[in-house]
């Protein structure tokens, strides 16, 4: 049992347990490309928050993982077959429940791990933290939370190079042979402004990949992958110590 991990506790230990940070995994389910499972967001949000909780743990916060929500936003994707949608609102809502739990029991700090680009958690936290204003609200996604560019050469951000690496790290059983993957090449914006990336719009999936990736996943390693899982969770633990011991009526530094 991983006493950081609330899936894996029981009453006997829970009930006396000191708890600072709640964090709370959020991935999707959708299609990979060729090469990687549906599940990668979910497998991912749940062995980073795991890694980045036991660092923080060993160094003495008390910080719990609460079960990862394996569903996203995947409004661009309706038919792409079984990737499975939830509306911000109703995002939304499973959060609103999730942060008065916490706020009534005195857990005042949560950290919203986000794994799938598609969700978007600022708005919500903005309107949460209104409605709860003892709650300390965070949320990150955790494949920023290191410089990419210092681990892989090919850009991309669906089942690219850095994803399939860190998949290959974490549950190479899941990863078919790259032989058999897309080349994740994305189609272009016909307008100026999106392209240039000052304009936005969503992305249609069927129309803006033909395999579903958005990157060249050909150069991904295990090694690569572990090399930058590592570099994340160290980060993403020292975020949660330091969210751990600070005062949220003082967390600005003066001067």
């Amino acid at each position: 049992m991983r006493p950081y991990i609330l899936a894996e506790s029981n009453w006997k230990d829970i009930k006396d347990q000191q708890v600072d940070v709640a964090i709370l995994p959020w991935g999707a389910t959708e299609a990979h490309n060729y090469h990687l499972p549906y599940g990668t967001d979910v497998y991912e949000a749940e062995a980073v928050a795991a890694e980045a909780a036991r660092l923080a743990w060993e160094a003495g916060s008390k910080v719990t993982v609460l079960p990862v929500i394996p569903f996203g936003v995947n409004t661009g994707q309706a038919d792409i077959t079984l990737d499975i949608n939830l509306n911000p609102s109703t995002q939304l809502a499973i959060l609103r429940d999730i942060v008065e739990v916490l706020n009534r029991q005195g857990i005042h700090k949560l950290l919203v791990l986000n794994s799938h680009g598609g969700n978007d958690f600022k708005p919500m936290l903005r309107e949460l933290g209104l409605k709860f204003p003892d709650m300390f609200l965070l949320t990150c996604n955790w494949f920023l939370a290191a410089d990419r560019k210092a681990f892989f050469n090919s850009p991309g951000d669906h089942a690219d190079e850095m994803e399939t690496s860190i998949m290959q790290h974490l549950r190479p059983d899941l990863v078919l042979p790259l032989s058999e993957a897309g080349e994740g090449r994305e189609h272009k914006s016909r307008l100026t402004g999106i392209r240039e990336g000052w304009a936005w719009s969503e992305r249609l999936w069927s129309q803006v990949s033909d395999d579903t990736g958005i990157g060249n996943p050909a150069a991904a390693t295990p090694a690569k992958g572990k090399a930058f899982f590592e570099a994340t969770t160290r980060n993403i633990a020292q975020l949660l110590q330091e969210l751990a011991a600070v005062d949220p009526k003082d967390r600005y530094r003066r001067g």
